[in-house]
């Protein structure tokens, strides 16, 4: 099979993203402004995982980039997702600042933003968000996203926030981590038990135990047992960890499978056609008496399902769910699970990049959700990481768990607290 050439248009993406950080984004971001920690993530990240950072953004912008995320920080530890709920130092008080919490996935974003701008993270309230992090984990081991009023742990309780936890765990604890030996840790041991838990009877894993599987809270509940493992070198790894194992088996097969031909509307297709036949449809009422029908005529009237043709096969990219569609961000979080789990070779990348670049590639830079969808920050960032994991031209490697560039984790381990310990 001869596949179509397909070009990764960097210079666009380059633009596409540079758009995204100096000027205003579109108005459908404005309901994700308390998410704008993540948002920042997502641009930043982008422009150095093309390699343009520094060159495409003057010391003096990046400064200012470190001196806004600084001013996220919450005084008693973490980071706010966005400045909106900050009312001033000098007004906060134990009885309020419930009101102005830090947010576990914004700390977690914080903290990898500051690194890939270059900071040294020395204004970082360490040992303060060190201290913030256990009161976060709930008793059966899984972390919340804030502290409401009493200290009441509120938010989610999904493998997205064990995965952020673990992670800034991981950034600030470090290697070595010697000089907060003496700063209580979280619940290790209830963390991992509560990740493995949340595997399901096919393999993948779900939001919680006894859920479905789903490709994004099985990279999250992979991402937080690699980041653990890192840290416990002389331990054994947890059996979906360890190959050979039928947890790790399974879950192999499980992330296999999600790749898919089946990649929804094309753009010639209509989202809601209102003209289609189905839809003007005339209801009738339903008759009396049916009559009875054999078993071969109502085969005969099943509609007739023509088998993939080699243009339908010559894409495949992943899905996150059983029967669902291809979509641009499950090329990372199943491609990035899998990279984890050094079995990266088992999927067909020539099928994933003909799909990512030649049907969700946008032509004005970045990547949509799917086939004739316009870019997003999300999209577009994990659209070309799944391609870095792919060794394509033009973009830097990546870290899976960390999803940040390998300059970014050099930056990391050239930490004090990482140092020592390397």
């Amino acid at each position: 099979m001869t596949d179509v050439p397909v070009t990764f248009t960097k210079e666009r993406h380059i633009k596409y993203f540079l758009r995204c950080l100096k000027t205003f984004l579109p108005s459908l971001y404005t309901s994700n402004d308390s998410n704008r920690m993540l948002l920042a993530f997502f641009t930043v990240a982008g422009l150095d995982l093309l390699g343009v950072l520094q060159s495409k953004t003057t010391p003096e912008e990046r400064q200012g980039y470190i001196d806004w995320i600084y001013h996220c920080q919450v005084p008693t530890g973490g980071f706010r997702a966005f400045t909106g709920t900050d009312f001033g130092a000098e007004n906060r008080t134990p009885e309020n600042e419930a009101w102005d919490p830090a947010n576990v996935p914004s700390t977690f974003f914080a903290l990898e933003l500051l690194i890939i701008l270059g900071d040294d993270l020395s204004r970082v309230k360490r040992k303060e968000c060190l201290k913030w992090l256990p009161r976060m984990q709930r008793d059966n081991g899984s972390f919340g996203e804030v502290l409401g009023p009493g200290g009441k742990i509120e938010g989610g309780g999904d493998l997205r926030f064990c995965c952020f936890a673990a992670g800034t765990r991981y950034i600030l604890r470090g290697n070595c981590g010697e000089d907060v030996d003496g700063i209580k840790d979280i619940d290790v041991d209830k963390l991992a038990a509560f990740v493995q838990a949340c595997q399901a009877y096919d393999g993948g894993m779900g939001e919680a135990p006894f859920c479905e599987a789903h490709s994004g809270h099985t990279y999250c509940a992979m991402g937080a047992l690699t980041f653990l493992s890192r840290m416990a070198k002389d331990q054994k790894p947890p059996p979906v960890l360890t190959p050979g194992a039928s947890e790790f088996e399974s879950l192999v097969r499980w992330l296999v499978a999600r790749q898919t031909a089946e990649l929804g509307d094309t753009e010639e297709d209509s989202d809601d056609d209102d003209n289609s036949p189905e839809t003007n449809e005339v209801l009738r009422p339903v008759p009396d008496t049916a009559e009875e029908v054999s078993l071969d005529e109502s085969l005969d009237k099943l509609s007739v399902i023509s088998p993939p043709t080699e243009q339908d096969l010559r894409c495949a990219g992943f899905n996150g769910r059983c029967n669902k569609f291809a979509d641009t961000c499950y090329s990372f979080w199943n491609l990035a699970t899998l990279d984890m789990m050094d079995r990266l070779d088992l999927v067909d990348t020539s099928r994933n990049r003909q799909y990512l670049l030649g049907k969700t590639q946008h032509i004005i830079g970045g990547f949509g959700k799917g086939v004739g969808e316009p870019p997003d920050l999300l999209h577009s960032y994990f659209g070309m990481v799944a391609l870095a994991f792919q060794g394509e031209e033009g973009l830097d490697g990546v870290d899976p768990a960390l999803c940040m560039s390998h300059r970014a984790v050099q930056q990391l381990q050239a930490l004090p607290w990482w140092k020592q310990g390397i």
